[in-house]
Order: C-alpha cells, then sequence, then structure tokens
C-alpha cells in the first residue's frame, strides 16, 4: 500500500483528516493523560504517524484508527518511567473541555461544584477503566467496537465499564 502523502491530494486528504480529528485526538489524550501539554504531544504524535503509515484504511475508518494510535500513544507515555515521576511532581489538570454534542437542561444545570466532583471520580479510575469509559460514552462506540479497539473481549469491556460507573457514582454520592 501506498503513504498518505505521495501527492497533492494526499496532503488535500491529509489536511482534512487533521481538521476534522485533531481536536477529538487531543481531547481523548487529556481524558486519559490529565496533562495539556502531554496530550498536544500526542496528537503530534499521532498525526506523524498517520503521515508515515504505508496502509490506507477506507476512509470511514481513519477515525477508528486516530482513535487506536491515540490510545496506545497514551499508554506508552504512562508505562515510560519519567511518566510516574512526573506525574508526582505536577498537579493534574483541573477540567477538560468536552463538547457537547446536545446541550440539556440536566448538563446546563451542572453546577462547577458538580464538575469538579465529576472530575475527582475519573481522575481515580484506574487507566483501562478511563479508556473504556471514554470510547464507549465520550466516543459512542459500540461495546463491540471497544472491545476490537482495545483488543479485549466484549464482557470484560462491561465488566471494566460497570466498574467504572459504579466508582463514578460513589463518587458523586450514589446519584446516577
Amino acid at each position: 500500500m501506498e503513504p498518505l502523502l505521495d501527492g497533492p491530494s494526499r496532503q488535500a486528504e491529509y489536511e482534512a483528516l487533521y481538521r476534522k480529528h485533531s481536536a477529538r485526538v487531543e481531547r481523548l489524550s487529556r481524558l486519559l493523560l490529565e496533562d495539556v501539554q502531554e496530550a498536544r504531544d500526542v496528537r503530534q504524535e499521532v498525526f506523524l504517524k498517520l503521515l508515515r503509515t504505508p496502509e490506507r484504511p477506507r476512509p470511514a475508518e481513519w477515525g477508528r484508527w486516530l482513535t487506536r494510535v491515540t490510545i496506545n500513544a497514551c499508554r506508552d507515555r504512562r508505562r515510560a518511567g519519567w511518566w510516574q515521576w512526573w506525574r508526582r511532581r505536577h498537579q493534574p489538570i483541573d477540567e477538560v473541555e468536552v463538547e457537547d454534542r446536545e446541550a440539556t437542561p440536566e448538563r446546563a444545570a451542572l453546577s462547577g461544584e458538580d464538575r469538579e466532583r465529576i472530575w475527582r471520580a475519573f481522575r481515580q479510575l484506574p487507566p483501562r477503566q478511563r479508556e473504556v469509559f471514554a470510547l464507549r460514552h465520550l466516543e459512542e462506540w459500540s461495546t463491540q467496537e471497544v472491545a476490537e479497539a482495545l483488543g479485549l473481549s466484549p464482557g470484560t469491556v462491561k465488566r471494566h465499564l460497570f466498574r467504572a460507573v459504579r466508582h463514578l457514582r460513589k463518587g458523586l454520592g450514589g446519584r446516577s
């Protein structure tokens, strides 16, 4: 297969993919890493891999491919020895802006205190539960799609999702 950038049409395709997915890739990275600069670095790394990839999935699959590469890049950063050292010495980000697909009265009514409790509970989730929760509820993937992307069985995805939701509810004082 041919690299993405081998001519003007490929460059236009790359630029269109960047415009379409860049903010989403950075948002997902911020959720998983809790650091704005690290999320920007991951976004850059992901799109460099896109430039260098010899394979070209069908156009509808680029979003999924970029998400898988983003998750793997975030995992690599968390595994690195310097990451644990750095995390102990720096404050996590206070809040990640999540784009509302639909504004609802319930979402509009959330106070700053409620948001802080939600993010505090989310930051306490283990990394795998964060990944599953983010893909299932924020990216709105099906359980099967999350399982395929993370290399898990659907039952394992459901178990991680159940535990994440239970932890979040507990962090919110039992509210749904």
